[in-house]
């Protein structure tokens, strides 16, 4: 069985076969009702013939009959022409008049039949087709009989038949097409509103649940089906709130019992166990200020109108993270462009972003060794380290959220490059990882640039 993925294919294919069918169909009653006219006009023309034929039949004074017929009856009716022949015949089945040689009857005389009769017979390989009509010349009863040699039929009816069938073919493919481009078209505007509640489902994602589909030109058999769609994204919906208020409740209140804790540790006598559990403590700050990082992405849209300076961006992170790189044996450099660098999106998510790049790049890096901050003309800003680099099988692992390499390494969340990730998704950017020649990783953020005068 064939299966068609396209609807238009599908309707357009069965459409095509019943068309194919229905023209077939219709072919055939055409050609019965072509026959069937001609076999009428024939028929009423023998009628007409055999009724010519008796109108010249004269009684005598002896009771018998005598036939005069005019030159040009004489003609139609001569041997030499063959087309067409007469016959009379007296109720006894005697013929009295025939245009045939052998003075025989056309078609078998029956006293029964009706006053009107339309026969058909064959006179060696001829067909013949006529009719025999009743008539009462005086006192006599007689049938008259007209028909045709079916072999040399009239020509204006071969022309007819003829050219009917020829033309026919010539006329019912065109239509035949321009009625198959026709119905493709319409096909196509009655699928239009199903195409553009496609698109609108494309852009349906985690960070756009609240798009639903349109239902007012929704054809309606299909309607049920949308509307069943729409209900299910407003169930989901309802999930990814709930979840996002409830990460977003749990790191709030998690603050709370942490600064607590975070007052109280510096109060302990034993400065090395006070110095670890600030270490502890910072960790889970950490986790939680990440935590709220990843609630507020989910909810957050950025307006398309809005711009930022990447090179900017880039210099504050640079300016913050530092001192944190200072006192763990690293460098910063900030390199590239020096002056501003316009791109469309928002100012205090892209620092979030580079942030946590350069957090992730001091984390690996050696000591004594440059993180490095790269800000060029087209909007791409890179972050480049010298530590082990990123092998092919985890490029796309990195970015999932509480993923790790080494999972009983202290301090790693797994969850900044993450964050990374959503914040380019948001900003309509991409983001590349490379392994450097030399050593280390290469982050590369390609924002949309943007004309600031515009």
């Amino acid at each position: 069985m064939i299966r068609f993925k396209s609807i238009i294919s599908r309707i357009v294919i069965l459409h095509v076969i019943a068309v194919a069918i229905t023209s077939i169909l219709m072919s055939l009653a055409l050609s019965w009702l072509l026959n069937h006219a001609t076999t009428n006009l024939h028929n009423d023309a023998m009628e007409e013939q055999a009724a010519s034929v008796a109108h010249h039949l004269v009684p005598q004074p002896d009771g018998s009959l005598s036939l005069a017929l005019p030159p040009d009856l004489q003609g139609l009716y001569s041997q030499p022409y063959g087309r067409y022949s007469y016959a009379v015949v007296d109720e006894h089945g005697k013929t009295l008049f025939s245009s045939l040689k052998d003075r025989a009857p056309i078609f078998p005389a029956d006293p029964r039949a009706a006053a009107v009769q339309f026969l058909e017979t064959r006179n060696g390989g001829a067909a013949i087709s006529g009719a025999s009509i009743r008539r009462a010349v005086g006192d006599t009863t007689v049938w008259v009989q007209a028909a045709e040699d079916m072999a040399n039929r009239d020509v204006l009816i071969d022309d007819i038949v003829e050219d009917f069938y020829k033309n026919v073919g010539w006329i019912t493919l065109p239509i035949l097409l321009v009625l198959l481009v026709t119905d493709i078209a319409i096909f196509r505007r009655a699928l239009l509103p199903l195409r553009q509640a496609s698109e609108i489902a494309q852009q349906i994602g985690p960070a756009r649940t609240d798009v639903r589909l349109p239902l007012n030109e929704i054809p309606s058999e299909v309607r049920p089906l949308v509307s069943a769609i729409n209900q299910a994204l407003d169930r989901l919906d309802q999930g990814f709130r709930v979840q996002r208020e409830f990460t977003a409740d749990a790191a709030h209140e998690l603050r709370t019992p942490l600064s607590i804790l975070r007052t109280r540790v510096e109060t302990l006598d034993d400065p090395r166990i006070a110095k670890a559990l600030h270490l502890d403590i910072e960790a889970m700050s950490r986790v939680v200020g990440q935590l709220l990082d990843i609630a507020e992405l989910e909810a957050f849209t950025i307006d398309p109108s809005e711009l930022a300076d990447a090179q900017g961006a880039c210099a504050e992170v640079a300016e913050f993270i530092a001192p944190l790189a200072l006192e763990q044996g690293r460098e910063i450099a900030l390199l590239g462009v020096s002056t501003p660098v316009w791109v469309k999106g928002n100012a205090e998510m892209m620092k979030r972003a580079i942030r946590n790049l350069a957090e992730n790049a001091i984390k690996h890096a050696p000591v004594d060794t440059v993180v490095e901050f790269v800000v060029e003309e087209n909007g791409t800003v890179k972050v480049l380290d010298r530590g082990p680099g990123i092998a092919n099988e985890e490029r796309e692992l990195i970015f999932q959220r509480f993923w790790r390499r080494d999972r009983n390494q202290q301090g790693s969340t797994g969850l900044g490059l993450s964050i990374v990730q959503r914040i380019v998704e948001l900003h309509g950017a991409s983001i590349a990882v490379e392994n450097r020649v030399l050593g280390g990783a290469q982050f590369s953020l390609h924002f949309v640039t943007a004309d600031k005068t515009a």
